[in-house]
């Protein structure tokens, strides 16, 4: 069976993408806490951090989400936003240490813990005047292809066809089907070795909206054992278990008065939605260099997932000459074979400065080689050429997060500054994303309460199709959380 191309290489950047989730405190200083550890989230960055606690500890985080978007399409401007409000962090640290005080192994801790790792809630909606039609997609799609390998049989329903063709031929005839059968495309010729196609909808111009739903979230649990070495060096790893859940929903309206045009107006949908698993690990460590002054490292292996990817479609296209309309909801799930996806790994360097009980200063560097992601099995022809192109367009991205922490009394002041660069060579498809935090904490003694306010913007300029209707809409993305955080001694 064929794999097809359901998988493109934005879904795989979106599953490769690092966000700042996890604790208020965490957030606070957008993230920058490789060598700050003992903390709950930074155990997701660095393993030897959960060694850094004195004692056994225990927190969760609910976080409010808004995203809000800026869209730009041809001369159509529009604003759409969306809030949601989860559990984005939870976990506990076990800290056992040396009984009788004459071993150089100070301390041994396990952790269990939950990060939300990528946030896919989204809703954008474009609109504007194009010159380029939707019929462009079932063109390239179709041309090459035999007619009768596109088209219904006869006494065959157009729902039965649809679910044949694409078990026989693969997604790249079923929308040469879809455009054939609603009568966008016209053979050149009307014979089963038919591979030559024009279209109906004549040229000019063409109002469009298009709308995207996004829902879902990546998420990660790991297994952390970290241990102390005399009084300055920690040690840890991470056995990461983690999970996609995503679905997209995409909503296209055309319509035309082109003279000539049989079919006015069209109504394409879609949806993907996505499941996965994978595993990776990390290995970090914590050096004191001075007693104030620290230094850590992690190496994050690769990602390894194995995804599933179900779609659905319909279509309907309306015809003003005799009024007209044809509709093909095919009520057909396409699930296409598991495949597996194997994300960058990335390295992080980490300084902090800690002022004694008043506060600290720290910033992470981190480098991640997007162009490196490969689909499996590398042997398909589709993946094969995906990973070509991934090698071409992608490239190696580098992360700086900044953050202090100021404390007055059992107060804690904290902010933090992050930026990241694009995986995209063409850093106007996809742009650097920027982004700033503050955030407050009150220590009760055993347990501490922690809010945090966040914000990050990028540019993004989104595809309509990968193929045909190329055209991009410009989303100026911003996205802002609300998290607060309790954490407590066990």
């Amino acid at each position: 069976m064929s794999y097809n191309n359901a998988q493109e290489i934005t879904d795989a950047v979106r599953y490769s993408l690092d966000e700042i989730q996890g604790s208020a405190r965490f957030r606070a200083m957008s993230g920058a806490f490789g060598a700050v550890g003992g903390e709950m989230s930074a155990i997701s960055l660095n393993p030897a951090s959960s060694a850094v606690f004195n004692r056994s500890r225990a927190s969760f985080s609910l976080s409010s989400l808004n995203t809000e978007n800026d869209v730009v399409f041809f001369e159509g401007q529009s604003n759409s936003t969306e809030s949601k409000f989860d559990l984005n962090q939870a976990g506990a640290a076990f800290i056992f240490r040396d009984a009788n005080g004459n071993s150089s192994w100070k301390k041994f801790s396990l952790a269990i813990t939950y990060d939300k790792t990528g946030n896919f809630e989204d809703n954008w909606f474009a609109q504007g005047t194009n010159t380029n039609s939707i019929d462009s997609y079932f063109l390239d799609y179709a041309q090459g292809l035999r007619l009768d390998e596109i088209s219904a049989l006869d006494g065959e329903t157009l729902g039965q066809a649809y679910g044949e063709i694409g078990s026989a031929f693969g997604f790249t005839n079923q929308q040469a089907f879809l455009g054939f059968e609603s009568f966008i495309l016209e053979p050149a010729e009307d014979t089963d070795d038919n591979t030559s196609y024009r279209s109906n909808i004549a040229s000019g111009t063409f109002n469009q909206s298009y709308q995207r739903i996004e829902t879902g979230y990546n998420g990660k649990f790991s297994f952390n054992l970290a241990t102390q070495y005399g009084e300055r060096l920690y040690l840890g790893l991470n056995l990461n278990g983690h999970f996609i859940n995503y679905e997209r929903i995409t909503q296209f309206d055309e319509s035309n008065n082109n003279p000539g045009s049989l079919v006015n107006n069209v109504v394409f949908d879609n949806t993907l939605f996505t499941t996965g698993n994978g595993f990776s690990f990390q290995l970090g460590a914590i050096y004191k260099l001075t007693n104030d002054l620290r230094a850590g490292f992690t190496y994050q292996s690769p990602t390894w997932f194995t995804i599933t990817d179900e779609t659905t479609q319909f279509i309907r296209t309306d015809f003003n000459e005799n009024g007209s309309a044809i509709t093909i909801n095919p009520n057909n799930i396409n699930i296409f074979p598991n495949y597996r996806l194997q994300t960058p790994g990335k390295i992080t360097g980490s300084l902090a400065y800690v002022f004694g009980t008043k506060g600290l200063l720290s910033f992470d560097y981190s480098r991640k080689d997007y162009s490196t992601m490969e689909f499996r099995p590398t042997s398909d022809p589709f993946f094969s050429i995906q990973n070509e192109t991934m090698g071409e367009i992608l490239r190696a991205a580098n992360t700086y997060r900044a953050g202090g922490e100021y404390r007055f009394k059992n107060l804690s002041f904290r902010g933090g500054y992050r930026f990241e660069e694009s995986p995209y060579v063409d850093e106007e498809f996809f742009g650097n994303l920027t982004g700033y935090s503050v955030g407050l904490g009150y220590n009760f003694g055993a347990t501490r309460l922690d809010i945090t306010y966040d914000r990050w913007e990028r540019t993004i300029n989104n595809q309509l199709y990968s193929v045909g209707l190329t055209d991009t809409a410009q989303v100026e993305a911003n996205n802002s959380n609300v998290t607060l955080s309790l954490a407590f001694d066990l």
